[in-house]
């Protein structure tokens, strides 16, 4: 019995595993091997690459290229047009393979601002937020916000986010 949505417009490859309560909407297309969780929401024109993994209560907004080699934890919210890379040195003549593709990670209850780029090899801590349009190129840590290009330490934030 399926218990999630897929809009007609979706493409779900064979092998992937949807939770129950999750909403999949136009436009998107979930690759072999990728497992999403409960009450999620995924927005118009979403790619979700092999094997990804992507936990429940995650909430991804329009426009978002989740690839190999991402895992994302349980109540991230992933703002519009948001960018995962996996290689650091990529190449179209000298594909290197998923088996070396860097792993990202985003922990639990991380937020991603709009146009933020997440450089592969790094990890968002708990509750951590990334402004609009930052470019991260290094760790976050816990419950702090980043912004800018690179991306740098501004303030503490609450598990709300609220500033403290």
């Amino acid at each position: 019995m399926i218990n999630y949505y897929v809009h007609e417009s979706s493409y779900i490859d064979e092998d992937v595993q949807i939770g129950e309560g999750t909403k999949i909407w136009h436009f998107c297309h979930i690759q072999k091997g990728a497992r999403i969780g409960k009450n999620c929401i995924i927005g118009q024109n979403v790619y979700i690459g092999s094997n990804v993994i992507i936990g429940d209560n995650v909430k991804i907004q329009n426009n978002v290229s989740v690839y190999e080699g991402v895992i994302i934890k349980d109540d991230v919210f992933l703002g519009p047009s948001c960018v995962f890379t996996n290689d650091l040195t990529p190449r179209a003549k000298y594909p290197k393979g998923h088996e070396n593709f860097i792993k990202t990670i985003i922990k639990k209850g991380a937020s991603i601002g709009a146009n933020a780029t997440i450089i592969c090899g790094n990890t968002i801590g708990e509750n951590a937020m990334v402004g609009a349009g930052a470019v991260v190129t290094h760790d976050v840590k816990a419950n702090i916000i980043v912004v800018g290009n690179p991306a740098s330490e501004y303030k503490k934030i609450d598990e709300k986010g609220n500033i403290i």
